[in-house]
């Protein structure tokens, strides 16, 4: 079997319990690859070592922690929406994703005359001032290749979650 179709190999019954002890995030404890170890039934480094191959391979998108920005202060919210000249929006796309009150920037079809917008930059601030000040950075750094935008703020909570794989028959249930 070549690496490639290695790869893309079905993931076995132990991914599977990885991803399903995994999902709604790491245990709050000092070692949290241990405990999701103990709960899955393998050691911390073949735990590791799964969760890099996954990463990898693209199963799984990310490992991180999600702060809760309302509970911290956060709650003026908003999604800057720019028009962006489509020549230069790959080159400067990624500097305002690098922005540290950046916490996600993704390009996006327009669908004129109604939405003209392309680029999308979420800023989170303590008030509505705060933000109108980090979305004029960020009008800035994007400078005359932006034609237009606007600032959506955030009314209410959605929860957000992932894809959810229920455990293999026969696993006990994760408890935290």
């Amino acid at each position: 079997m070549t690496a490639a179709a290695a790869a893309r190999a079905p993931h076995d019954a132990i991914d599977r319990r990885l991803i399903a002890a995994t999902q709604d995030g790491l245990p709050l404890c000092r070692e949290p690859y241990r405990a999701v170890a103990a709960r899955v039934g393998i050691p911390a480094a073949e735990v590791i070592a799964r969760l890099e191959r996954m990463l990898a391979e693209g199963a799984v998108r990310r490992i991180g922690a999600v702060p809760n920005h309302y509970r911290l202060g956060y709650r003026a919210n908003g999604m800057s929406v720019w028009d962006v000249d489509d020549e230069a929006i790959n080159a400067l796309g990624p500097r305002v994703g690098a922005l540290p009150f950046v916490s996600h920037c993704y390009r996006r079809p327009r669908h004129p005359p109604l939405w003209p917008y392309n680029l999308f930059a979420m800023v989170h601030g303590k008030t509505r001032t705060e933000v109108v000040d980090k979305v004029a950075r960020i009008a800035k750094l994007l400078g005359a290749a932006a034609h237009g935008h606007d600032i959506l703020y955030s009314t209410r909570i959605l929860k957000k979650t992932g894809l959810r794989i229920a455990a293999p028959e026969g696993d006990p249930p994760c408890s935290d």
